[in-house]
């Protein structure tokens, strides 16, 4: 009686570390072939060649208007891009850094005579809730289940077309 006690103690305890989150999915559909965003109806959608796989809600820029051009103006690029690399340990849940600034970016930054900003992801939400639509600094925001799904799903190399 007392093993059939401590085996249903293990068993539990087993079932309830099992059932813990973890922020790290696995995915085993189709390679995202293609991200692309749209800037104006806030939408990213995840593509696999020409098929449709997943669309998402997004936040930008504080300021999203336009093609960021500089560090601190609050906008998300325009263009296209890469996926970088993967980010476990993103202050934002995780995140995929995208591959602004490229060489013209740079350039018209330095002809202005500024810094063309960097560091753009896309990642999950904020710690704290935010009353403003668009609040990143130029990144692109999804919430943090939806990051979760997102960062399983694409690899660094897979191109990110931002539109206005």
């Amino acid at each position: 009686m007392r093993f059939l006690r401590l085996m249903a103690m293990m068993a539990l305890a087993l079932g309830l570390a099992a059932c813990g989150h973890s922020k790290f999915r696995s995915y085993n559909g189709p390679e995202v072939t293609l991200v692309q965003v749209d800037k104006s109806d806030r939408k990213m959608y995840l593509f696999h060649n020409h098929d449709l796989l997943k669309t998402y809600d997004i936040a930008l820029g504080f300021a999203p208007e336009g093609h960021k051009e500089f560090e601190g103006d609050g906008k998300t690029p325009e263009g296209v891009y890469t996926i970088s690399h993967k980010n476990p340990d993103s202050n934002f849940h995780l995140s995929l850094r995208i591959s602004y600034p490229n060489d013209a970016d740079r350039a018209h930054a330095k002809e202005a005579g500024k810094e063309p900003g960097g560091d753009i992801f896309i990642h999950g939400g904020p710690v704290k809730p935010i009353s403003q639509r668009d609040w990143t600094w130029g990144c692109i925001s999804v919430s943090d289940r939806e990051i979760e799904h997102i960062y399983a799903m694409i690899k660094p190399g897979t191109p990110i077309n931002i539109l206005p």
